[in-house]
């Protein structure tokens, strides 16, 4: 079964806790503190594996959590960092944030790497805390929280040229002729229902990778038929190959059918639009097919490029493949991301960080207030509750923040209840 789009939760692991601990030695009195810091956890890695041509795996297995670091221990021992989790996915796979739509890596090399989800730094031990004016403090801190998210991974596949048109018009019987490919022929619509590749070479020793998409139909970018599924497999291809039966045998007229399918390519993407086309007239050998292409001609530009062939005599394909050949010598890659949003990254790397620091206070039903946000959460699932030290500093630094100056704008009053996740607390003034 192929399959190019799946939708898996990952998160990276927590940080291991802090310790609190103190020197005890012989002869050594008051040796102070001694807690180690907790280790990093680990980070959820995807690794780019020449040999997976899907992305089946996913369909078994969508929870990836990675493992948290060890905690920290007493003589100042810190905890050991968390080995990463790596996960093996095919080249061409494209992965997305789910809930902002964001690109997080475009995989396309054998070996390439993308930290996906972070792990949390480890919590550090009370030895950290130690200031002249306590030297000797129970304090340490829990670990980091990893990164969790919903990710969609999109398999795109990684070919040069790409055959398109509508179904049953030959392009798996071409491919089959041109390359050693064996993908599925029959005389009904539909009969492709996944990318078939195949490795083509020229008379002259030139090689290029031709993808054969499932056939469109008109409202493919919509959803219609089965080629909306595959459309995502054309953008990383430099050439469209656009075949066309000249023939007329299905009863559809070859112009309106061209023109249909580069509408369907136009609303799915308009950078597909940029690619060169070569357009094939297949089916020659058939009887209407030279007055249809006569009649084809005129209604196209003068410097359209028109290539006769008959995929199953296998007539005018040296032609064809030549054309293709030196065209991919000139024709750029067209990168998936575009290039404008890459120069504003740091300005929408400020503005993310900008957001993370903040909170955000709202009122439920019975009246509580309630905190939320990336910063304060943080903060809370850091701290040890069970230690007096701890909550104090916690207390600080919510009033560093400024949240007690915003519950105060908002109207609480001494008393009130503060919620924040599944804790409970009173507002003092």
């Amino acid at each position: 079964m192929f399959v190019d789009h799946v939708k898996v939760y990952v998160k990276g692991g927590d940080g291991g806790d802090g310790m609190v601990a103190f020197r005890r030695e012989k002869y050594v009195p008051n040796g102070g503190p001694a807690g180690g810091d907790g280790g990093k956890g680990a980070d959820v890695v995807f690794i780019v594996e020449e040999g997976l041509r899907t992305l089946m795996d996913f369909r078994y297995k969508r929870i990836f959590k990675a493992e948290r670091g060890t905690h920290g221990m007493s003589s100042n021992k810190h905890g050991s960092k968390a080995q990463d989790l790596v996960i093996k996915v095919p080249p061409g796979t494209v992965v997305k944030d789910a809930d902002t739509g964001e690109t997080i890596a475009d995989l396309v090399e054998h070996g390439q790497t993308a930290v996906i989800a972070r792990g949390g730094r480890g919590g550090r031990g009370n030895s950290r805390f130690a200031t002249p004016a306590n030297p000797a403090p129970e304090l340490s801190e829990k670990g980091e929280p990893g990164k969790e998210r919903n990710v969609v991974l999109e398999l795109k596949v990684l070919a040069d040229a790409g055959l398109v048109g509508f179904p049953s018009v030959g392009k798996s019987t071409l491919l089959s002729v041109i390359s050693s490919a064996k993908p599925k022929i029959a005389e009904y619509h539909f009969t492709t229902i996944v990318p078939n590749l195949g490795m083509v070479q020229t008379e002259d020793n030139r090689s290029f990778v031709v993808a054969d998409l499932p056939g469109l139909i008109e409202g493919a970018h919509e959803g219609v038929g089965l080629g909306h599924q595959f459309l995502r497999h054309i953008e990383r291809t430099r050439v469209i190959i656009h075949v066309v039966d000249m023939s007329g045998m299905e009863g559809r007229d070859p112009y309106e059918d061209y023109v249909t399918i580069n509408e369907e390519l136009r609303q799915y993407n308009l950078r597909l639009t940029e690619r060169p086309q070569l357009i094939v007239a297949n089916k020659m050998d058939m009887p209407d097919s030279e007055e249809n292409l006569a009649e084809f001609r005129k209604k196209l530009p003068e410097d359209a490029r028109i290539f006769p062939i008959s995929a199953l005599s296998r007539q005018g394909l040296s032609n064809l493949l030549f054309a293709v050949a030196d065209l991919l010598e000139v024709t750029p890659e067209f990168p998936l991301i575009d290039e404008s949003d890459e120069e504003s990254d740091s300005t929408v790397l400020y503005k993310h960080e900008s957001d993370r620091e903040g909170f955000e206070i709202t009122r439920d039903p019975d009246g509580a207030y309630v905190l939320s946000g990336y910063a304060i959460e943080r903060l809370f699932k850091m701290t040890d509750f069970s230690r007096e030290d701890s909550i104090r500093r916690f207390a600080r630094q919510m009033r560093g923040m400024g949240i007690d100056d915003a519950l105060r704008e908002r109207g609480a009053e001494h008393g009130d209840t503060v919620r924040l996740l599944e804790f409970e607390f009173e507002f003092i003034d």
